[in-house]
């Protein structure tokens, strides 16, 4: 049975493209768990199809969590529905707090589901206030779990990178919105409201290849400018010097409204550091080594995709050792961006020999 994942912190958005699917695919059933209730222990299941409600059901569950409902309720009632044969495609609807890369990656899992595509829903008004706003999914009551700390912007972020295509429905911003979204993830269609989704849902969605795609630890990175909206890119071949980036990382990363890429700290020479921001919230952890400071048969052993980057960035004196991030976001000052990451960079009197050429800043 075909499956598609529908998702979106927008939750009327969200239900206006699971309408145009079952409005377009004759035979579709839409299945969606409401975790409104979750924190007083109660949790629903709902499906419907293109006529109405189906059924609304209290699901029971031995611990009440989005994984546990993932793994107890909703793929369990898929298998059902898929060895009952009646429904041509049964369209899953997260709930808002909910990413769709765990959702995807259980359905993909299932022999008798085939995942066809997944799609992320977006109110265009709300886009960008969400994307640049402060709250923590706390703060709005969309967290099934005490111990979750994500924020509003992380979240959206992660539903906008994701998916195979992004479904945006509202006239104000609309042209904003889309530029958004095609910067932020280049390899999803941008549908407008309306209809347009019947076409995915004869393809199969590859959850290791999105998660590939959206590694900050080796994926490539381009330019891009359209209107208000640009992304800017900072790559270097010389090292940072730590207390220097620690001294300008605020101004960094509160200049866009996303940051992704690594670096390479003078201070940590054979570490890969994955910088990961949303908004002003920046996390940076080590992504394991560099490929050049891996002795010839480690390197065999790490993924392809991997090796594929590294080869892409190789210097013969430096391996694969790089600067490489980019920013997404509204009016970026790019000139004051790229000179604030220059001022951060090792120079050769701090590095005591001569410092290898920079191609990158050569070229500037």
């Amino acid at each position: 049975m075909p499956v598609v994942v529908v998702s979106g912190l927008h939750r009327h958005a969200r239900g206006r493209t699971v309408d145009d699917l079952l409005a377009e695919v004759p035979g579709s059933l839409a299945l969606h768990h409401d975790l409104d209730g979750i924190a007083e222990s109660v949790v629903h299941r709902v499906t419907r199809d293109r006529w109405g409600p189906v059924d609304h059901s209290r699901v029971h569950l031995e611990h009440l969590c989005a994984s546990c409902t993932l793994r107890e309720d909703l793929v369990p009632a898929l298998l059902r529905l898929a060895d009952r044969g009646e429904y041509t495609l049964c369209v899953v609807e997260t709930w808002d707090g909910i990413e769709p890369r765990q959702v995807a990656e259980a359905v993909a899992a299932q022999e008798a589901l085939r995942l066809a595509a997944v799609v992320t829903a977006v109110d265009t008004e709300r886009l960008l206030p969400d994307l640049s706003g402060h709250d923590d999914l706390h703060d709005r009551d969309l967290t099934t779990v005490v111990e979750d700390e994500r924020t509003v912007a992380e979240v959206l972020n992660h539903q906008v990178e994701y998916p195979t295509a992004v479904t945006l429905h509202g006239v104000r911003h609309l042209d904003e919105a889309r530029a958004l979204v095609e910067h932020l993830n280049p390899a999803a269609v941008v549908v407008p409201a309306g209809g347009g989704l019947a076409d995915l849902t004869h393809g199969r969605f590859d959850p290791e290849t999105a998660a590939q795609r959206l590694n900050p630890a080796w994926a490539h990175y381009t330019e891009r400018t359209d209107g208000r909206v640009s992304t800017v890119t900072w790559t270097r071949r010389r090292p940072l010097h730590p207390v220097r980036l620690h001294e300008a990382l605020e101004r960094i990363v509160s200049a866009g409204l996303r940051g992704r890429g690594r670096i390479w700290l003078a201070s940590r020479p054979d570490t890969l550091l994955v910088w990961d921001a949303y908004n002003d919230a920046l996390l940076l952890e080590s992504g394991g080594p560099w490929l050049g400071a891996l002795p010839e048969a480690a390197v065999e052993m790490v993924s392809e995709t991997r090796r594929v980057s590294a080869l892409l960035d190789w210097d013969p004196v430096l391996g694969d050792r790089i600067q490489h991030l980019a920013f997404t976001g509204m009016d970026l000052d790019a000139g004051r961006l790229v000179s604030l990451l220059d001022s951060c960079l090792l120079t050769e009197d701090e590095s005591g020999r001569p410092l290898h050429s920079d191609p990158f800043a050569d070229a500037l």
